[in-house]
């Protein structure tokens, strides 16, 4: 192209795209515009209807814009308007959308090439890869004879003849595209005078060198619906201008491409550089000898097939023999990083952007987190300001559905003043960002109006907790009250006890996050605390006559209501992080920490359901479970009630069901193994079970016990082997089995302590040399 363009020295240069961006070409040539990049265009009034045009630093059309400025040659997009495009809801053509199926009385053969033209051409040359027969005949053979417009002479004839043979290929837009694009070239012509540039796709070129009357022209485009758009620059990636990416019209190996376009000599051996590299940071074992040995292979493989030079499959070949050893799973890292890539574009700041972009990207300068096409994960310390302002800025980009980072389970820490991130930007959001502009101009005023318009339309009790929690989480303080007020109304005119269980976790996880984040809670703790209390009246009525799976499911639900109210009874007060909440309790003087009076009507509830008959077993053993768990129950208090289920009058499907309540979940194994009452009930019961009703209860049990670790299903097995007679219990005298007697071991105890107080960070004295790190692991635990 650029050899192309020193030979004719046009007087102008017309580009297919859409003409609102000639103006943002000079855009092209600032010194931070790196490619790839694309323009965007999107309807003012309604932001996600959208189009992109990408281009990188080897496509035809950023060479040619790239040249007109370096020779001062004024430069134009002809294509048709996006006003029109946009309007006629489809995407345009130069975005690289799939094309719509062949309309009525094409054949499928027809728009199949009108898909991917080259692709008939490469068949009918013996070829099955269209961008390899592109290489071999193209691009490897530079301009031939000298003539630099020979290969663009020989590419038109192939075209003339394929819309001999296919015409437009069913789509009447293109007749429209290219009418347009002639009256563009022939007011060019009147303007300039002398050689007109035209850059353009391949198919196109026969329509343009007709010469139909200007009148038919225009007959065309009358009548075409019209939208109010906007045109910008936007960064875009490698990974998105091919074809496994979604681009309909984009290649396979846009890295490989851009490595050879840069290259200034010998594209091969610093390509096989660049492999070693990548394998050599990955922690394989690669030399220089075998970059030596894979150039050989892939000049050698190009001799072999014919090839003019190695293209990407001699050196794919070589890189697999030589530096993978044969194996695909290395090559397929080469692959994606490499022939793929993850290369992000960038765009100068003086480029057309919405208000909130712009605010956006000066957030992004001053918590230096940088937008990258390769995802990466990120740890932040919410105790440091800078950590802090990126969280909030994650999550409030999150809340206008810009999802720019997504929260991951952090590996280094459980408490609340951590979180981590993955963080990959992708060209798309760029459009979300547009879409979140009509909420506001600045990412704070967005997000608050965007939670305030969700929490009025939020369809239940759930939904407007989970955005309190995330208003929480934004540091949101305008939105908060108006959120907190439509969730005491839902809250208070919701009957359903499942949806106020699943509600009230959400809210005790935003109390905590609001003691680390420094935010004032108190109306949130006076809905939890209310919240908490309505789930204790309905909880017992809604636990009674439940089928199985309504039983699982309010199983969880008892669960979540018990982690909750053991973190809403020990939350510390909004500010300070020393007193209790305002409105979770009013302890009399003598009675326990605060929230004891919470976590003991807690309790009360669990005892009734333990006690009735009519709630499922599952949830009348896992209520045993819970309180045991709690101290609130003792181990032969358990085991009495444990007896009670179990007894011979108790339907084996029942017994089943609240074993499974009972040692289902974490630790119920080890519960078994060390106090061997319970097992020995669970094996005479085991044995007890009639014949015709075992094959009935053995999916459950198998269910519940195949969930313990291998170790607890193995000692339980030895146990149960052993007999009655041969193990020790907990309440006899003889220890049984080696490992477990009557009481604690403290000679193998202390043997770990070491350990523990490492693991803690603990000094010798047993203090902590950071006395907020004590506190906030605490917390943590």
């Amino acid at each position: 192209m650029r050899v192309a363009l020193d030979a004719a020295r046009p007087r102008v240069v017309l580009i297919e795209g859409p003409p609102e961006a000639s103006a943002l070409i000079p855009l092209a040539g600032d010194e931070e515009m790196r490619p790839p990049v694309a323009l965007l265009a999107h309807a003012v009034d309604e932001p996600g209807r959208s189009a992109f045009w990408p281009l990188a630093e080897f496509s035809p059309e950023w060479v040619a814009i790239r040249w007109a400025l370096e020779h001062d040659v004024p430069a134009r997009f002809v294509d048709l308007p996006t006003t029109h495009t946009l309007a006629w809801g489809e995407r345009p053509a130069g975005e690289g959308a799939e094309d719509t199926p062949a309309e009525e009385g094409v054949a499928p053969d027809d728009a199949a090439v009108r898909v991917d033209p080259l692709a008939v051409l490469a068949e009918a040359a013996g070829y099955d890869d269209p961008e390899r027969w592109w290489e071999d005949v193209v691009e490897h053979r530079g301009t031939g004879d000298g003539d630099p417009f020979a290969p663009f002479a020989a590419v038109e004839e192939a075209m003339e003849s394929l819309r001999e043979v296919y015409g437009s290929g069913g789509h009447d837009r293109d007749l429209v595209r290219e009418a347009y694009m002639r009256l563009q070239m022939r007011a060019a012509q009147r303007e300039f005078g002398g050689a007109v540039a035209v850059v353009c796709g391949a198919w196109h070129v026969p329509a343009l060198r007709r010469k139909p009357a200007v009148a038919a022209d225009r007959a065309l485009l009358k009548g075409l619906p019209k939208i109010k758009a906007d045109m910008t620059w936007v960064p875009w990636t490698y990974r998105r201008l091919a074809r496994a990416g979604g681009y309909g019209a984009g290649i396979e190996s846009p890295g490989w491409y851009g490595h050879l376009f840069a290259a200034p000599d010998r594209p091969v051996e610093r390509w096989m550089t660049k492999v070693a590299g990548l394998l050599r940071e990955e922690d394989r074992i690669v030399s220089p000898a075998h970059v030596i040995e894979a150039v050989r292979l892939a000049d050698t493989l190009a001799a072999l097939r014919g090839r003019p030079l190695p293209g990407l499959g001699e050196t794919t070949d070589a890189v697999r023999a030589v530096m993978c050893d044969g194996s695909d799973v290395p090559l397929a890292l080469v692959r994606d990083r490499l022939v793929v890539g993850d290369v992000l574009g960038e765009v100068p700041s003086s480029a057309p952007a919405v208000p909130l972009q712009r605010d956006l990207a000066r957030l992004q300068r001053k918590l230096r987190l940088k937008p990258e096409a390769l995802e990466r994960e990120m740890e932040l310390d919410l105790r440091k300001e800078t950590d802090a302002g990126r969280s909030r800025l994650l999550h409030r980009l999150r809340l206008l559905g810009v999802d720019w980072g997504e929260p991951a389970v952090s590996r280094g820490s459980t408490g609340t003043f951590r979180e981590t991130w993955r963080l990959r930007w992708e060209p798309e959001l760029s459009v979300r960002v547009a879409e979140a502009g009509v909420w506001g101009t600045t990412v704070l005023g967005a997000a608050t109006a965007k939670a305030e318009a969700d929490a009025v339309a939020a369809p239940g009790l759930v939904e407007v907790t989970a955005l309190a929690e995330r208003c929480l989480l934004a540091e949101l303080p305008d939105a908060l009250p108006a959120v907190m007020r439509i969730l005491a109304d839902r809250a208070a005119l919701d009957a359903d006890v499942g949806h106020l269980a699943q509600a009230l976790p959400a809210l005790v996880r935003s109390l905590r996050y609001g003691d680390v984040r420094g935010t004032d809670t108190a109306a949130l703790a006076e809905v939890a605390a209310g919240l908490a209390e309505r789930v204790f009246v309905g909880l017992p009525p809604a636990c009674t006559a439940l089928d199985a799976d309504a039983a699982e499911e309010m199983r969880s639900h008892l669960d979540a209501v018990h982690t909750a109210v053991g973190l809403l009874a020990e939350t510390p007060g909004p500010r300070d992080g020393t007193g209790p909440a305002p409105t979770l309790e009013s302890p009399a003087e003598g009675t326990p920490a605060p929230g004891g009076g919470l976590r003991s009507r807690w309790r009360a509830v669990l005892r009734v359901l333990t006690g009735r008959d009519s709630v499922a077993g599952v949830l009348r053993g896992r209520s045993v479970r819970l309180l045991l768990d709690d101290g609130a129950l003792t181990q032969d208090e358990a085991a009495r009630l444990m007896g009670l289920a179990l007894s011979p009058g108790t339907p084996p499907g029942d017994a089943a069901a609240w074993i499974e309540g009972f040692v289902g979940g974490g630790g119920g194994g080890l519960l078994l193994v060390h106090d061997e009452r319970l097992l020995g009930l669970v094996d005479d019961w085991l044995t007890r079970v009639p014949a015709e009703a075992f094959t009935d209860v053995l999916p459950l049990l198998r269910r519940t016990f195949s969930a313990y670790e291998a170790g607890v299903r193995r000692t339980l097995g030895e146990l149960v082997r052993r007999g009655p007679g041969a193990r020790g219990s907990v309440a006899g005298t003889g220890s049984g089995t080696p490992g477990f007697a009557p009481e604690p071991d403290t000679a193998r105890a202390d043997a770990v302590v070491p350990v523990v107080r490492l693991l803690l960070g603990l000094d010798q004295d047993g203090s902590r040399a950071d006395a907020d790190d004590n506190r906030l692991a605490g917390v943590g635990t």
